[in-house]
């Protein structure tokens, strides 16, 4: 598995964008997929999560951080090999870069909202939201 995230920008406050993730691997297993940020001074912290049900992900489970919950969608195609996020009624407090992450493994649904489950990384896309 190797991730290419991509789709970053500068947007005003109240703006949309999308991420997207690439992996020129073999395709997402259905352990899990997320999204992490990490604000300037700040640590890594979790936005986005799925994880699929034993074999498809169509009956998967979504996580997702208060502070984006109702603005932030994300979303897999499989059949592409991507992942996305969509970003909606953006705040100056999203600005950070944004990583996409892929599980090895299956783990307890708690672990999502942290780094554990993620072995597989991308390098980071700068968003930045101007007020």
């Amino acid at each position: 598995v190797q991730l290419q995230a991509s789709g970053g920008g500068l947007v005003r406050a109240g703006g949309s964008l999308r991420l997207s993730c690439a992996n020129s691997g073999r395709t997402f297993s259905t352990y899990g997929v997320g999204w992490f940020r990490q604000a300037p001074g700040k640590e890594r912290e979790f936005v986005a999560a799925i994880r699929g049900s034993s074999t498809v992900w169509g009956s998967g489970v979504f996580y997702y951080a208060d502070s984006v919950k109702g603005r932030f969608t994300i979303s897999i195609d499989n059949a592409k090999k991507m992942m996305y996020l969509q970003m909606n009624g953006l705040k100056p407090e999203d600005t950070a870069i944004y990583y996409c992450a892929a599980a090895d493994r299956r783990y307890s649904s708690s672990s999502y909202y942290t780094p554990r489950p993620y072995a597989y990384w991308g390098q980071g896309t700068l968003v930045t939201v101007s007020s």
